[in-house]
This record gives C-alpha cells, structure tokens and sequence, in this order.
C-alpha cells in the first residue's frame, strides 16, 4: 500500500516536471508570431505597421528572418 503511494507520488512529480519543461521552452517571439497569424490580415495590420515602425526608428534592418508574403510588404 505504501509502495504503491510512493510510486503514484513520484509519476505525478515527474508528469508536473516533463509539463513545466515543455511549457518553458516556448519562444515568446514564435507564440506572438502564432497570435498574430491566427488574424486576418486586416486585423494584425495594425500590429504589423506598429512593429515596422519600431524597427525602423532603432535603425534595425529587419533581418531576422524572411518577410512574409502576406504582411503587406
């Protein structure tokens, strides 16, 4: 009975620990990415112009990747 407690204890502790893992290896950059593509073009246009603007009043060239072409570009 104890046995079976111990192990029940120590299969929750680890399912707890693979689920904290997992969860923190989510990029914050790649889930915002996923966030503005589940919008239709028009309603992420606004977010889209926002951040281009950013970039280019810190003088950052935008290459960080390869431009959508959906983005209005």
């Amino acid at each position: 009975m104890l046995a079976a407690l111990v192990v029940a204890v120590v299969v929750i502790v680890a399912i707890a620990v693979a689920v904290r893992v997992l969860r923190s290896r989510q990029d914050p950059v790649d889930s915002f990415r996923r966030q503005i593509d589940a919008l239709s073009p028009e309603a992420r246009r606004p977010t889209v112009d926002k951040v281009r603007r950013a970039d280019e009043e810190s003088g950052e060239s935008g290459g960080d990747g390869p431009r959508r072409p959906d983005s209005g570009a």
